[in-house]
């Protein structure tokens, strides 16, 4: 197979969701390179059919190919279902794809994703840079299985300063930059930014607070008195001044933090020979909190003003790449990354493919270090300069500095999968003594674990806590509000039957009627390294032979009651933790030893359950505490509930309030009064 047309080959991938794409066969489509929303314009040219077609394999491909054009463009492989199961684009797709047919010279997976084609669709470009930055988005956004997974993909907070309020606000942010005001990042973490702006409030007194509670103050806050913030709200500094601290915030973040530290140390010393000591101590404690910000930042480079850092290692079949964020000349932190490859690739090849996903969605700095070179490096730099509208550099240092970050990177990559081995060997074991123990045909892959959380049956909730073979899925966790009008306050059973047949109905109407079947012949370390399903192999209820007798009427009234495994976690002798009894089909209620490692496995999975449900409950009840009468009111935004506050004080008080009364409060006109008034009066 040709390295010359594809460096993403034998790939995994990420999120996405093909029916965001129009397949209605033209021959081929152009579009500019910079984005999804021209995604779903693409029409694209088909060979063969999903549904109904008799060729399948080789014979697709080869039927494709005839009719292939010489241009650079994208191409799909579709399996039996209609999945996607491989996106990879081409210099030349006639070249390309006919490289498929060939019957020796592939990898196993490839072998096995050739054999699994039924269909297969491409798309011409301009160029291959727009058919490297198209096979980047198509791969986030669609499934394929033979694509690298970028596992983790969230997006990366920023701390940002508005510049729309009189007296801005440093906040933390992530998302859509589309709110006006200057951005400083990526971090590597909210943690990070958390660190960062809490000491960026020592050092320079920004308020932290919302738009609404700045507006609300009559007096100064806590943060005032204990010296993190200035005070604007009600004018224990002038705006002036305070803008004065806001261009000094974003002068440190922007790099110029020398120039910020002698403009400080010099109003230090001027306001020490004037003798105003109360002044000057406060500037030596701002000088002190900017020392600690860059004490925490690490490694902090002094000719590298704006890069990032990839360094690769793989290892034990898992790879893992380190990411560090330099912004400023600052250690901004750095991210780990685990993503799925096959063990035939060479790892420039994955980080190769790794970069072109990782910039799909995000913003590119001036220069990349990587501790690789790969195959479409330069092509690669095009194409991100074109998306970025200006220039971006690769390189792989050999000496100096730049060496010394990426050294730095490949340790902390190192590290990073030594730990993860450990886990997962430790968490492969711990499957495996989970399957024989409760006679699991394998090592189950999505282990669901259920509570319940309610007081005297008030703001009751559900919880879902996921694990497998990588330890706990937090992105998988639900919760559920029991809505059940006829649910007895304190039913346990009842609150456990609606949780059930709320999550196992949605699971059959999206995603079929049970979990695939592990193949026999599938190699172990992919079913371990594989992507999680979206059906348990194995529920366990924390409760007694009522909640598993609950949940087992539900799922044979689904009829999938034969295909999920469901144990019951009763609370044992005196609800002493190691005395659990285990309730399951076919066996009396039995106790596993006190120091048996599957049992202290079990009970980390079940009081993972718990902090989940408990924290759930808490923060709706919390929710229900401080929910105002006025936000039931249709029409009333918080404008107009801020009005009727300010103008009677309490809730209670407007819902006493008159229609005269109601008329005039500011803003509030003889229509919007009508609704409040009848809100609270029955006519």
């Amino acid at each position: 197979m040709s390295k010359d047309d594809d460096i993403f080959e034998d790939l995994d991938a990420t999120e996405g969701d093909e029916e965001d794409f129009e397949e209605e066969g033209a021959e081929s489509a152009e579009f500019e390179p910079d984005s999804a929303a021209l995604l779903a314009a693409i029409d694209w040219d088909g060979a063969g059919t999903v549904e109904g077609d008799p060729l399948q394999g080789v014979d697709v491909i080869i039927a494709a190919v005839k009719r292939l054009p010489n241009d650079p463009g994208v191409y799909r492989m579709f399996g039996a279902g209609g999945e996607v199961l491989y996106v990879g684009k081409a210099r030349s797709l006639k070249k390309r794809v006919a490289s498929y047919t060939r019957l020796t010279g592939h990898t196993n997976r490839i072998m096995r994703m050739i054999r699994e084609t039924r269909a297969m669709e491409f798309v011409t470009t301009r160029t291959e840079t727009e058919a490297l930055l198209l096979e980047a988005n198509l791969i986030k956004r669609l499934r394929p299985r033979y694509n690298v997974l970028m596992r983790d993909d969230k997006s990366f907070p920023y701390i940002l300063i508005g510049d729309a309020h009189e007296a801005p606000a440093i906040v933390k942010h992530r998302g859509a930059r589309s709110r006006k005001g200057s951005y400083f990042g990526p971090f590597a973490s909210a943690g990070a930014v958390t660190r960062t702006i809490n000491s960026l409030q020592r050092a320079f007194l920004l308020r932290t607070c919302t738009d609404s509670v700045y507006e609300t103050r009559s007096r100064p806050c806590l943060l005032y008195q204990i010296k993190r913030c200035s005070g604007p709200c009600t004018r224990e500094i002038s705006l002036e001044d305070y803008r004065s601290l806001v261009g000094e915030a974003e002068g440190f973040l922007s790099g110029r933090s020398s120039q910020i530290k002698q403009g400080l140390s010099q109003a230090m010393q001027d306001a020490s020979q004037e003798l105003d000591f109360e002044r000057a101590a406060v500037l030596r404690d701002r000088l002190s909190a900017l020392a600690h910000i860059q004490s925490h930042q690490g490694i902090n480079p002094h000719g590298v003003e704006e890069a990032d850092v990839f360094a690769i290692h793989c290892e034990g079949g898992l790879t893992c790449i380190q990411v560090f964020f330099f912004r400023t000349g600052q250690n901004w932190g750095n991210r780990a990354y685990f993503p799925r490859a096959d063990v035939s690739l060479e790892p420039a090849e994955v980080l190769g493919a790794f970069i072109a996903q990782f910039y799909d969605d995000k913003p590119t700095p001036p220069l990349i270090l990587s501790s690789l070179d790969f195959e479409d490096r330069t092509l690669l730099g095009e194409a991100l300069s074109v998306r970025a509208s200006r220039k971006v550099q690769f390189a792989v240092p050999a000496r100096g500095e730049k060496r010394d970050l990426v050294d730095h990177a490949l340790a902390n990559a190192r590290e990073a999968l030594g730990r993860r081995l450990a886990e997962t060997s430790s968490q492969a074991r711990l499957l495996a003594g989970l399957a024989e123990t409760f006679s699991l045909p394998n090592p189950p892959r999505r282990i669901e674990i259920y509570d319940n959380s309610h007081i005297s049956g008030t703001n009751a909730v559900g919880a879902m806590v996921v694990a497998g073979p990588q330890g706990f899925a937090k992105n998988q966790y639900r919760k559920f509000n029991i809505k059940g009008a006829d649910i007895t306050p304190g039913d346990d059973f009842g609150m456990m039957r609606e949780v059930m047949t709320r999550r196992f109905s949605r699971l059959v109407k999206e995603h079929g009627e049970g979990p695939t079947p592990v193949v026999e012949s599938e190699d172990k370390e992919d079913i371990l390294h594989s992507e999680m399903p979206d059906w348990p192999d194995l529920v366990f209820i924390d409760g007694g032979k009522g909640q598993i007798t609950a949940v087992r009427a539900i799922l044979e009234e689904l009829g999938i009651a034969e295909k999920v495994t469901t144990i019951g976690i009763a609370k044992g002798v005196d609800r002493d933790a190691g005395r659990e009894r285990f309730i399951t089909k076919g066996r009396d209620p039995f106790t596993l030893p006190p120091r048996d490692p599957v049992l202290y496995f079990v009970q980390r999975l079940r009081d993972e359950a718990h902090r989940f449900a408990i924290g759930s409950h808490r923060a709706r009840r919390k929710k229900e505490l401080t929910r105002n009468p006025l936000d039931e009111i249709a029409g009333i935004g918080p404008s107009r509930k801020r009005a009727l506050l300010h103008h009677f004080g309490t809730a209670k008080a407007v819902s006493r309030a008159g229609l005269g009364d109601l008329q005039k409060v500011e803003g509030i006109s003889a229509a919007t009064a009508q609704i409040v008034y009848d809100h609270f009066h029955e006519r």
